[in-house]
């Protein structure tokens, strides 16, 4: 497992994944996390929780996710779409919920499933 630097809108955090698309699946992770909601209320389906995230996207986030294994603002770092990371999310979440209710069990909130808020680390610009 590598350390990446991941950069997309507001988000900028430092964390541990097996490659760059994986990196920038759990940036988005965290900033999504709140939006959990959304796959709890029965009167959206599922393509109204995808328009939901992809609205999100379009007001708070870059249009692509930067990651490189080197650092931040790096002209080299990968590119990697913000709306297929949120597909890809959504599709985890969406695969989840469904596992969960084939699997017979009792009714669970998908928020509830979310992890503890993380903080982003936002590291100094320091020349080099």
């Amino acid at each position: 497992m590598a350390k990446f630097y991941v950069q997309c809108g507001s988000i900028e955090t430092i964390l541990v994944a097996e490659s760059a698309e994986s990196a920038a699946m759990n940036a988005l992770d965290q900033m999504l996390q709140s939006h959990l909601w959304i796959y709890d209320d029965n009167g959206l389906s599922e393509q109204d929780c995808r328009d939901h995230l992809m609205i999100e996207a379009l007001l708070h986030l870059a249009p692509t996710v930067r990651v490189s294994e080197q650092g931040f603002s790096r002209s080299d770092a990968i590119e990697i779409g913000t709306p297929e990371t949120i597909e890809m999310w959504h599709r985890l979440m969406v695969g989840m919920k469904r596992l969960f209710a084939s699997a017979g069990m009792p009714t669970r909130s998908m928020s509830s499933i979310g992890c503890v808020p993380t903080v982003a680390f936002t590291a100094p610009r320091v020349p080099r």
